[in-house]
């Protein structure tokens, strides 16, 4: 089968991808290891997106989820190939836009009765006293649409209104747009990553996620933590928790209209409920480092090819068949009279893909 793999140099983009160059290489080594017939697409422009239309692939890996034109709008990339009739791996735009806005993500999820952490989004001066504030302290400020911890520090925790104040000022001016504030949960982070595949169904693997201790004797799973890999990762022993944190992932996978895979985030308060955190619907796949390998590996096993042949397995099953059809199958009168023999016409049926 004709695979081929997208992803941009735009260093520009923020958000959720399979990660670098070396990433998408790993994956492609992966592919080519199933034995598919396999190359990765660095793509600049529209023209670069027509030519690997005009390679008319079975299947295309998405390895981010839009192409950004400078003075243009971004390319979504689900929408173009959809639009191309062309096979793909993983969501539709519309589930697309939930992983790129956390905040509509918890406001639909909100409305179909999914628990998220009391939230507003805020600019600088906007509230001026403690008082005007929706949400009482403790409050976590984080971007809106950033991913990979970005922004994401010790000071992202506050506890009074000085604090409020100056975190804000700082992302906004960083990212230059609404800030996401959130209630405050202490309690136990977890990553679950989902795969929904042909031969299995849905297959969840739930990692809890343990940041390292700062200096200020705080576990903040921020952006120095994920680039340095120093957070730690154990497997959910409770069963009675770890159903109670799939049975969320799951609901959201459903709600949110994924189609293949995903990485739902959850945490939990001090009295161990849970809440939605975020969805990663273009998750990182780097070997050894990401968290879609890893809790696939912690909680079942499975190597970095595995994950990778599970994670394709529902666009190939959409790929159009390599058979020919009945239909279409010419078998000339003068063979049909050489023989009648039942054993010879099963044979043939057989080979040439029948059932």
């Amino acid at each position: 089968m004709k695979i081929e793999i997208i992803t941009t140099p735009n260093k520009m983009l923020k958000e959720t991808g399979f990660g670098s160059l070396e990433a998408c290489q790993s994956v492609m080594q992966s592919i080519h290891k199933i034995g598919h017939e396999v190359s990765l697409n660095i793509c600049r422009t529209k023209a670069d997106l027509l030519t690997v239309v005009n390679k008319k692939p079975a299947l295309v890996l998405l390895a981010v989820k839009y192409l950004s034109i400078e003075n243009g709008d971004d390319i979504w990339l689900a929408e173009y190939f959809e639009r191309q009739n062309i096979n793909f791996a993983g969501s539709l735009k519309d589930a697309l836009k939930f992983d790129s806005d956390k905040v509509s993500a918890k406001l639909f999820l909100r409305s179909q009765g999914v628990k998220t952490a009391k939230f507003f989004t805020a600019i600088p001066g906007q509230f001026t006293c403690e008082s005007e504030l929706p949400v009482n302290f403790p409050l976590f400020l984080k971007p809106v649409d950033a991913a990979n911890g970005n922004g994401i520090d010790d000071f992202s925790l506050v506890n009074n209104f000085a604090e409020y104040r100056s975190k804000l000022l700082s992302l906004y001016e960083i990212f230059k747009q609404p800030v996401l504030v959130e209630e405050y949960l202490s309690g136990q982070e977890f990553t679950v990553a989902i795969i929904k595949t042909q031969s299995k169904g849905l297959t969840t693997s739930i990692i809890e996620v343990i940041p390292p201790e700062s200096s200020n004797g705080l576990r903040i799973l921020g952006e120095k933590a994920k680039k340095e890999d120093t957070e730690t990762f154990r497997k959910t022993e409770s069963s009675e928790l770890t159903s109670k944190v799939r049975k969320l992932a799951v609901n959201v996978f459903k709600l949110l209209g994924v189609r293949d895979f995903a990485r739902i985030d959850i945490k939990m308060n001090a009295v161990g409920e849970c809440f939605f955190m975020e969805a990663n619907l273009v998750p990182g796949l780097t070997a050894g480092t990401s968290y879609f390998p890893k809790a696939m590996k912690i909680a079942h096993g499975l190597g970095y090819d595995s994950v990778i042949r599970m994670l394709i397995e529902g666009g190939v099953s959409r790929a159009p068949s390599t058979l020919i059809p009945m239909k279409d199958f010419y078998i000339p009168e003068t063979i049909l009279h050489v023989t009648r023999s039942r054993r010879f016409l099963n044979r043939c049926t057989q080979l040439i893909g029948w059932r």
